[in-house]
């Protein structure tokens, strides 16, 4: 039997230091890095997305970042299938294979051998819940699924109506949550999870803090590109979509910030339930405690040593 790819993850919430630790990751273990985050693959979204820099990236090189037009859809399907490839690819050059992210959903498709893609969608069923979202709006479409599927419903954010809908129809065909297919999922790859997290309210500080600075660097701008130009997809990303009432004139820019930072907080309670009950990870918090770093080193250089097939 074949011994399995070794694949590093890093995933958790947004502002708990997951590019710092990628990259210094990378430079030590001759990695090479593979965004497992929905929203960074698109082109002009950069400070929202919260986008590795050049200066950051510090001549290590990253895959799947800035890969879709904004007009362009980004599936999950799309992500399993291009963030194998990216595995196969620098793996054949000898290198660790590095992926970091929050989407959850995205992370564990592209680890288990979950099937996904067209193949198996319905079209009746996909119009009725289109239909319904158009009629009662995308929050009634979201509790819709909450009533069938909770567990797909605290992963998926209420405005992204595509997956919403996606989640709908595997429930309605299959009688099984998408997170929870009848037949557990073959794990694919050797891979070690690190999640990242701290203290509940020193990462609220923390994101409300990333926010203020977002807005300094220009996050209004790339929302006002979304505002005028309103691609379906990738509107959908929060830190977006918040600030449309104030470019409409119904809302003060205090008020969707605010808007943006409670979202924020909200996604990653979410980001955090998804990876403790969905995903054996081993959990760090490098805020408050940066010399643990040291042991996270050993115990990934005892994962690469050891050997699994």
């Amino acid at each position: 039997m074949n011994k399995l790819k070794k694949v590093l993850v890093i995933v958790g919430p947004t502002a708990v230091g997951k590019t710092a630790l990628s990259i210094k990751l990378a430079k030590s273990l001759n990695g090479e890095i593979i965004s497992g985050d929905s929203m960074q693959v698109y082109k002009h979204l950069n400070i929202g997305t919260a986008k590795v820099t050049e200066e950051e990236r510090a001549g290590i090189v990253h895959h799947l970042i800035d890969c879709r037009e904004l007009t362009e859809t980004y599936s999950v399907a799309d992500f399993q299938k291009e963030g194998r490839q990216a595995i196969d690819t620098i793996t054949a050059k000898g290198k660790l294979p590095i992926v970091v992210g929050g989407t959850g959903l995205y992370i564990q498709a592209l680890l288990y051998d979950f099937e996904l893609g067209a193949k198996d969608e319905s079209t009746e069923i996909r119009e009725k819940y289109q239909q319904l979202a158009e009629t009662y709006g995308n929050q009634r479409l979201w509790e819709v699924l909450k009533e069938k599927d909770e567990l797909a419903a605290e992963t998926i954010h209420f405005n992204n109506q595509k997956k919403v809908i996606r989640a709908l129809e595997v429930f309605d065909k299959t009688g099984h949550s998408i997170l929870a297919p009848k037949e557990k999922p073959e794990r694919l790859y050797d891979y070690y999870l690190i999640g990242l997290e701290t203290d509940r309210a020193h990462l609220y500080d923390r994101i409300n803090a990333r926010v203020d600075l977002m807005l300094h660097q220009g996050l209004l701008e790339e929302a006002e590109l979304l505002y005028k130009n309103q691609p379906q997809q990738s509107i959908q990303g929060i830190g977006y979509k918040e600030f449309f009432p104030y470019f409409a004139g119904e809302e003060t820019l205090e008020q969707v910030t605010e808007q943006v930072k409670q979202n924020s907080r909200r996604y990653a309670k979410r980001q955090l339930t998804w990876f403790r009950n969905r995903m054996k990870t081993s959990w760090w918090d490098l805020v408050q405690a940066p010399e643990t770093i040291l042991e996270l080193e050993k115990e990934i250089v005892a994962w690469l040593e050891s050997s699994e097939g």
